[in-house]
């Protein structure tokens, strides 16, 4: 657990603002550091009825800091905190820049693990980035310390407004129906066959109120007599609008793997369809075998992620869960959940992928048992071996995992992790 010491000043607190848990004043704000010899510099500036927190490198890379403030808890379950700040010269805003609340107990010591906010990146027209979080106080905590925090930054500059800590309702569940098909076409003579073979299962999943469903890789080719290019069509074309008009009937959105042609190129592609059965967007695998590269495929290079009524989802295909870098990157532009087409691959690299981003990915194969894993890597459901099926899974996207001594551990993935030069897009 973090620890501070005083490097700063503090200000007398009104007991009437503490008592309601107030932290939107400058009252009782202290300025800390782990060590003293590596704290950013801090100053406060007050314009009108603004009122600044303001921390600034001190030309080293290993400089940290924090205003930090205790307050007493509200009676209630769950917290809402909201602060904000504008910041620049940051290298990877959700590394540098922190906002943290410590649970404390009745003796001021730490009783469970930090919680930290969101930061949303895109800033309004005066350059302020929003913070927020709702969190569960744990049971034994009677106060709460804010620490807002620079680190790790030589030259950036971060400036803290309007933190405020209240009692709130928990958070909405977001409730998604995910199935996933089990099931390989033998011996068919077109694409439409193939397709015609997946409706009964999208029907079925559909009678079961599936939010989305996903099929396997190639599902236009497999079991077929041709090859890659043979099997490619364009995006929108043929396939879309067959599985479009099962999106429709479903009220479903669909995930499914085909052979796309964009003028001389082919690439191994990952469709999403909406309930209203027009094509939502596409995803071109870049993680390509040999055999895929031999036989005339062409890489992706994006990392699109795509909004749903429920949630922002990702898609990877096949041989990109053999590598860490796809599903981060994913992750990274805001995914909560991936869609994954396969073919056949590794289970234990399925379910690390979605423990290191602790988001549920969804994989639907032909060699590979089709599952839906959650934050854990357990599955949430799992199909049985050798026989044609539809799983489902009930996920809650808004319901964060607590692991023991971790925490919320996908709330510190960017603070923790490797550097990344852009850090996530959308959230951390």
């Amino acid at each position: 657990m973090t620890r501070f010491i005083l490097v700063g000043f503090c200000l007398v607190c009104p007991l009437a603002a503490m008592l309601r848990g107030d932290v939107n004043d400058m009252n009782d704000w202290k300025f800390t550091s782990s060590r003293a010899e590596t704290a950013p510099r801090s100053s406060t500036q007050v314009s009108g009825d603004s009122r600044s927190l303001i921390i600034t490198g001190n030309g080293e890379s290993i400089c940290d800091g924090a205003w930090s403030k205790t307050v007493p808890l509200p009676t209630s379950k769950h917290v809402r905190f909201n602060v904000r700040f504008r910041a620049k010269n940051i290298e990877m805003m959700a590394r540098n820049v922190v906002a943290a609340v410590a649970w404390l107990g009745a003796d001021g010591k730490e009783v469970s693990e930090q919680d930290f906010a969101t930061t949303t990146v895109a800033p309004d027209e005066n350059g302020w980035r929003q913070v927020n979080g709702i969190f569960t106080v744990p049971p034994k905590a009677t106060a709460a310390r804010i620490d807002l925090r620079l680190r790790w930054s030589a030259n950036g500059e971060v400036e803290w407004q309007d933190a405020k800590l209240v009692a709130t309702e928990a958070p909405a569940a977001r409730i998604v129906r995910v199935a996933t098909v089990y099931h390989r076409p033998r011996h068919t003579k077109s694409a439409q066959e193939n397709l015609e073979q997946f409706a009964k299962f999208i029907d079925e999943a559909g009678s079961k109120h599936a939010d989305i469903v996903c099929l396997p890789e190639g599902c236009t080719l497999i079991g077929r007599a041709t090859d890659y290019i043979g099997a490619a069509e364009s995006i929108p074309g043929p396939s879309t609008e067959f599985l479009g008009k099962c999106a429709t009937k479903n009220h479903a959105y669909i995930v499914a793997g085909i052979y796309e042609r964009d003028g001389k190129a082919v690439y191994n592609t990952s469709i999403l369809i909406g309930r209203d059965g027009k094509l939502v967007g596409k995803y071109r695998k870049i993680c390509l075998p040999h055999a895929e590269i031999d036989g005339g495929l062409a890489p992706g290079h994006e990392y699109p992620v795509f909004d749903t009524d429920f949630g922002k989802v990702g898609m990877m295909i096949c041989w990109d869960v053999s590598y860490p870098e796809v599903a981060r990157e994913l992750a990274a532009n805001g995914a909560e959940m991936i869609l994954m087409p396969i073919w056949g691959g590794n289970e234990t690299l399925c379910r690390a992928r979605a423990i290191e981003n602790q988001i549920p990915l969804v994989l639907s194969s032909y060699d590979l048992r089709s599952a839906v894993y959650d934050q854990t890597g357990e599955p949430k459901a799992q199909a049985a071996e050798g026989s044609s099926s539809v799983v489902m899974a009930e996920l809650n996207l808004a319901e964060p995992v607590s692991w023991k001594w971790i925490g919320n551990w996908r709330s510190r993935i960017w603070l923790e992790g490797p550097v990344r030069a852009s850090g996530p897009v959308e959230s951390r």
